[in-house]
């Protein structure tokens, strides 16, 4: 296929936030329309006005931003050459191609009522039959159906499906898929209201709009043959079909609500950078052909291929997305994460505004998984948190001797200049003295002045919290532990 024809959409619901698995099956798209040079679209699925959620498009546009997805086509100032882009503005092209399958009867008026339809799927149930349409008004004859469109009756449209026989499909992942006619339900197209179905607006617009790909979830395998069947229906090439494999949670379920955070914007707001989301959905079903495992925006962008999507199951590990994301974080420049983590700060009311930030970030980062973890981590720079004085005994020692060792320690750091007060030599002059002078072991005189420092079991060593506090704030902890 010519790149300048490969063009992929994400075609969303406005419904709120969005599904991590929904995130992937975008990028997946535009990361194969990008690496083939083709063009990447947005197209708006809102024929269903129950659901919509106020503001979703706008929360999609910023999160679809954020992470780095450019868009070549879409609603609003985004534009293009084959809008409009939201379907509910698409109305009158539909009523134009359900009509045209009309006249050529491969579809048909439904009038069963939702009374009939309920009755009708008890009594399959209740016969362990597997519910679907019986097909009760396929037969009816044209005075039928004129006479109940003109008594005023309700009605959908149903596409009319093979009755016997196979539907052949075929799926980039899966190769050929092969369906019983007979299992395929008369589906609704268009609703008695007018508004299509997904089924028939999506095969509509894709095929309008010159959709070469079409990415989207293994749930949707069911319908396949139903698409294919409308395609052929109009008489339409249909695009070339990517049903990605289901997102489970370590146990092997469905990623569920219940089980933690499935939204993007859930993620973000914790703490997570785009680059380490980037990357772990990259690999969410996708193996590079080097097995590479870090990956930017740009290399992706660069060397997918459908040839290393896979079929099988993807397993949602939050602890390899905490991987990332702590690498993703060590790998930012200080100053930079500085300004990240200022919102976070703020909202723990630390004081972001302290000339030491930096020095205090520089010796967390390495410690950070997510970003929301900085204040718990770094608050004890801002303020030494009561601690039980036992905790300033390394071993054996006995408090008194504990506080022996700190006094001296207190002693010879106030031997420091200013201008010495660097990680470097506070370390070097500090080992040197506790081996030449007191010829004792380092843990008998680092382990209660760290604690002294932090107020904490564990914490960087206690020269870089010193340099990073300075010598007026470390001598009075010191003091204040003495």
């Amino acid at each position: 296929m010519e790149n300048n024809k490969v063009r992929l959409r994400f075609a969303p619901s406005p419904t709120g936030f969005l599904h991590i698995g929904n995130l992937r099956t975008a990028f997946f798209g535009y990361l194969i329309a990008k690496s083939q040079g083709g063009k990447f679209i947005l197209r708006i699925e809102d024929t269903d006005s129950k659901r919509e959620v106020e503001g979703a498009v706008e929360s999609l546009l910023n999160i679809l931003n954020w992470i780095g997805i450019e868009l070549d086509e879409g609603p609003g100032e985004i534009s293009g050459d084959f809008g409009p882009y939201i379907q509910s503005q698409r109305l009158g092209i539909y009523k134009e191609y359900v009509e045209k399958l009309l006249s050529e009867e491969k579809v048909y008026p439904c009038f069963c009522s939702e009374e009939r339809l309920t009755k009708m799927r008890e009594e399959q149930i209740a016969a362990k039959k597997a519910p679907g349409y019986d097909r009760h008004c396929r037969s009816l004859s044209k005075e039928d159906v004129m006479a109940k469109i003109t008594a005023g009756e309700k009605y959908v449209i149903r596409q009319k499906m093979p009755l016997e026989g196979e539907v052949k499909v075929y799926d980039e992942l899966r190769g050929e898929i092969i369906f019983k006619a007979s299992e395929l339900d008369d589906h609704v197209l268009i609703k008695s209201n007018g508004i299509p179905t997904y089924q028939f607006a999506s095969v509509v617009d894709d095929h309008l709009m010159k959709i070469s790909h079409v990415t989207r979830g293994d749930e949707w395998l069911g319908s396949f043959p139903k698409n294919i069947l409308l395609y052929q229906a109009f008489g339409w090439q249909p695009p070339l079909f990517i049903h990605l494999p289901l997102l489970l949670n370590k146990t092997g379920g469905k990623l569920s609500k219940r089980q933690g955070d499935v939204f993007v914007e859930e993620y973000k707001s914790k703490g997570y950078l785009k680059e380490a989301i980037i990357n772990f959905c990259a690999l969410l079903g996708w193996h590079p052909k080097d097995d590479k495992e870090i990956l930017s925006l740009k290399e992706l962008e660069e060397t997918f291929s459908i040839s290393g999507l896979g079929s099988s199951p993807a397993v949602f590990d939050l602890e390899k997305l905490d991987y990332f994301n702590a690498y993703y974080i060590r790998q930012k420049k200080t100053e930079e994460l500085s300004e990240i983590l200022k919102p976070y700060l703020k909202e723990a009311n630390l004081n972001i505004d302290d000339l030491r930030l930096e020095n205090f970030v520089s010796l967390i980062k390495d410690r950070l998984k997510k970003l929301s973890d900085a204040p718990e981590a770094i608050s004890f720079f801002f303020k030494l948190s009561e601690y039980d004085k036992e905790l300033l005994a390394w071993k054996n020692m006995s408090p008194e001797e504990a506080k022996n060792n700190l006094s001296e320690v207190l002693q010879k750091l106030e031997s420091f200049s200013k201008s010495d007060w660097q990680k470097e030599k506070l370390e070097l002059n500090i080992l040197s003295w506790i081996k030449e002078e007191k010829e004792g072991k380092n843990g008998n005189y680092l382990w209660p002045m760290r604690v002294a420092l932090s107020g904490l079991k564990n914490s960087p060593s206690p020269f870089e919290i010193a340099w990073a506090l300075g010598k007026e704030e470390s001598l009075l902890r010191i003091k204040t532990a003495l």
